[in-house]
């Protein structure tokens, strides 16, 4: 079963803040003309762009210093509409003065099963006292925390918030609770590896670096040398890019080594990644689901590499 361990929906793009428009546009060609749009998150598109995937993880973000605020409740609505498909992630920011209230009260009141913080969009120190005082309240209540860096948000985002090896402090701390590193910490992969090394209950995902190709093909060379690919998860990143066109582009990355020495990473390491039990690993108890499988078989769009 694929299982897309990254992805983002929001009722309307000014929820993001004033400042995320503008960098969250993609450029587009028209003729002679270059414009940029922006992309569609809205729950139809969701739906149909990630039907290849069994499981599909459902991100929100809400920050104070942003501006910026996706309902949690929108979320839960959602993911209960589609339980046997979506799995939603509660936007947590731990400088809101009830943010540790708000995480106990997703195990009583909604259909989320975990948290999602971005520091560098949320400006706090992973080590702050008041996100420790959010990864207690996860940990005791056994909710999985996902790191999204959110580096598109807006050019107010505080970069040095985001890099991967912050939070060595944090799992040294809290051992036992699940965390996943959205995008392979990027542009810090060589931080999130040695993290993945060194900590069990750490894993990340490839998500934004399939937009990406050849950074994706690099990552996951070096993960399999360093033997760490089984703690790497897939993720489309949507609505960036779409679950097909994720898949296809990973089970395709072999294609830079085409008719040279370059390494080439094994197809079952790359259908592993597709179709790891992250809810599994992450400890999250979910229904019987559908299963779907059968990756695209076309080949991807280099042209931007």
């Amino acid at each position: 079963m694929i299982v897309d361990c990254h992805s983002h929906i929001w009722p309307s793009p000014e929820q993001l803040g004033p400042g995320a428009l503008p960098d969250l546009a993609r450029p587009m060609v028209f003729g002679r003309e270059r414009i940029r749009l922006l992309p569609k998150a809205d729950t139809a598109s969701h739906h149909i762009l990630s039907e290849p995937a069994g499981r599909c993880f459902v991100l929100g973000f809400r920050s104070r210093y942003l501006g910026a605020d996706i309902p949690n409740q929108f979320l839960a609505d959602y993911c209960g509409e589609h339980a046997d498909q979506m799995v939603g992630f509660a936007g947590i920011d731990p400088t809101e003065d009830d943010a540790c209230r708000q995480v106990r009260q997703i195990t009583t009141e909604s259909n989320l099963k975990g948290i999602t913080l971005c520091p560098a969009a949320q400006d706090f120190h992973p080590c702050d006292t008041r996100a420790m005082e959010v990864y207690e309240a996860a940990a005791e209540l056994k909710l999985p925390i996902i790191f999204d860096h959110g580096v598109y948000v807006s050019p107010q985002i505080k970069l040095e918030y985001g890099r991967p090896i912050l939070l060595d402090e944090v799992v040294r701390n809290f051992p036992n609770l699940k965390i996943l590193i959205a995008d392979m910490g990027y542009p810090w992969i060589d931080e999130t590896f040695i993290l993945l090394a060194k900590h069990a209950n750490l894993y990340a995902d490839i998500s934004a670096m399939l937009q990406k190709p050849w950074i994706a093909y690099d990552a996951l060379v070096r993960a399999w040398q360093h033997q760490i690919d089984e703690k790497i998860c897939f993720g489309s990143d949507f609505p960036f890019s779409d679950a097909a066109t994720a898949v296809n582009t990973l089970y395709h990355l072999n294609f830079f080594a085409q008719g040279t020495n370059l390494p080439v990473i094994p197809r079952e390491v790359l259908r592993s990644i597709v179709e790891r039990d992250v809810p599994g690993i992450l400890g999250i108890h979910l229904p019987t689901t559908r299963i779907i499988a059968a990756p695209p078989k076309s080949r991807p769009n280099h042209r931007n590499l």
